[in-house]
């Protein structure tokens, strides 16, 4: 098979490779396998438009050129497994515009790196337990570390607030909501805190508790903001719940998602399934008009203003589905357990017509089954109206283990992280062809050979 060195830097990390040529809808034919981990590989991050930073159970954070797959360099300082990872952009007004990345670990630490140089600009030791997630608040300028209680840094990484014991089992999700205000997950239970600035009437910062929301029967897996109105949370029972974020009052329930038709009672569903991972519902995407579901081994496409289901693949994957995310052009990525990714296209199903109503004294007063027949298909035209399907048009093999997750960069390529210790950049095979072509062009201009030739 075909294969090439691609792009420069200081050493070649992998090889391109032809996938081929079946997966005609499917534009990443090129892949170049990165190998610098020990071990399962479960965050990568974003750092602008040409870096990401992956990390997981080796404690090694290593920072790419997602353009070459160069390794640029590699931050070492962990003693045990990352634990969340998350990238902390500087303001305009900043004066010091390096590009920062927190990382928490097992090691009940967490420590600021500044990936332009390498360094530690700061290693935080005094956490009670292990910090499972991190968020930041650009607008603020300060990062929330969640874990048994939860605390506010400010850029500097001086502690500004923090709570109470929160919980034994700890805070495992949080994300930003209007208002100065973070939802932590903290197994079946929501809470709302309220960050209160020293520009709101008081001299120092403070977090203090707003509401608790104890709606779902299971613990809460995934929660992502859908606009500035809305939250969307999703449990281990497949309960997926929006909440308005203004009055944290309920604005949608959706619980049947493996059996749309069942008119049973949650209990006796989830009795009838083979085993909760079936419907747990593991990550959240969304955009304007629908969120996106990973529920189990199956993908769902629930519509916010119809409050309801329009589209899904119920065995997407072999295994349960990690990550999934929107594409431009109505597409979606999902990676799985079974070490698969795979590309979906949201399709609009053909209408169906309705059957003219027929005329007559005894239709025009309703008598008859004509008239009941009648509005069987009205009912269905309305329901098949809006219905959608997911149509697979790629699938890429490469992984031997889980897909922990993937990162899409629109100008190189989607990058997935793994169980095997691998990192995956698929790059598109046209568009590396025609950079390869031009980058040849130039190198025989610049020796003058291209005139020679000619």
């Amino acid at each position: 098979m075909l294969r090439w060195l691609i792009g420069g830097g200081r050493e070649p990390q992998g090889l391109a490779e032809t996938i081929g040529e079946e997966q005609t809808q499917n534009p990443y034919t090129e892949l170049l396998v990165l190998k610098a981990h020990r071990d399962i590989v479960r965050f990568l991050v974003q750092l602008d438009d040409y870096r990401f930073a992956s990390a997981g159970d080796d404690g090694i954070i290593v920072v790419w050129n997602a353009q070459t797959g160069e390794k640029l360099m590699e931050l070492n300082g962990h003693t045990q497994k990352i634990t969340a990872a998350i990238a902390f952009p500087s303001l305009e007004s900043c004066e010091e515009k390096n590009q920062l990345i927190l990382t928490a670990s097992a090691d009940r630490t967490v420590i600021v790196w500044d990936c332009d140089t390498g360094r530690q600009v700061q290693r935080i030791s005094c956490f009670q337990s292990t910090v499972k997630c991190l968020t930041v608040l650009q607008r603020l300028d300060v990062w929330l570390s969640g874990g048994n209680d939860l605390c506010v840094w400010n850029r500097k990484s001086h502690l500004l607030c923090k709570t109470s014991h929160v919980s034994d089992t700890g805070i495992s999700a949080l994300v930003e909501v209007p208002s100065n205000c973070v939802v932590a997950a903290v197994g079946t239970e929501l809470i709302i805190f309220r960050l209160v600035t020293p520009t709101e009437g008081s001299l120092e910062w403070d977090i203090i508790e707003v509401k608790r929301l104890l709606d779902h029967q299971d613990n809460v897996l995934s929660l992502v903001n859908v606009n500035d109105f809305s939250l969307v949370t999703g449990s281990h029972v497949g309960e997926l719940i929006i909440w308005d974020v203004l009055d944290w009052t309920m604005q949608a329930y959706e619980r049947n998602f493996w059996d749309p038709s069942s008119q049973l009672d949650t209990q006796q569903e989830i009795k009838l399934c083979q085993k909760l991972s079936d419907i747990s519902i593991h990550h959240f995407t969304c955009d304007k008009e629908n969120v996106f579901a990973a529920v189990g081994r199956g993908l769902y496409v629930y519509n916010l203003q119809l409050k309801r289901v329009i589209a899904c693949q119920k065995t997407a994957h072999d295994s349960s589905v990690l990550h999934v995310a929107k594409l431009p052009n109505r597409q979606l990525i999902s990676c799985s357990e079974d070490g698969s990714v795979r590309i979906w296209e949201l399709r609009e199903k053909q209408q169906l017509t309705a059957e003219p109503v027929p005329t007559g004294f005894f239709n025009m007063w309703g008598f008859g089954r004509v008239n009941k027949q009648t509005s069987q298909t009205v009912k269905k035209q309305q329901e098949n109206a809006t219905s959608c399907s997911l149509e697979l048009i790629g699938d890429l093999i490469g992984h031997s283990s889980s897909v922990e997750m993937f990162l899409y960069f629109e100008d190189h390529g989607l990058v997935t992280c793994s169980a095997d210790h691998l990192i995956i950049l698929w790059k598109n095979g046209e568009r590396e062809s025609g950079l390869r072509s031009l980058k040849l062009f130039q190198k025989l201009e610049e020796n003058g050979d291209l005139y020679l030739a000619v």
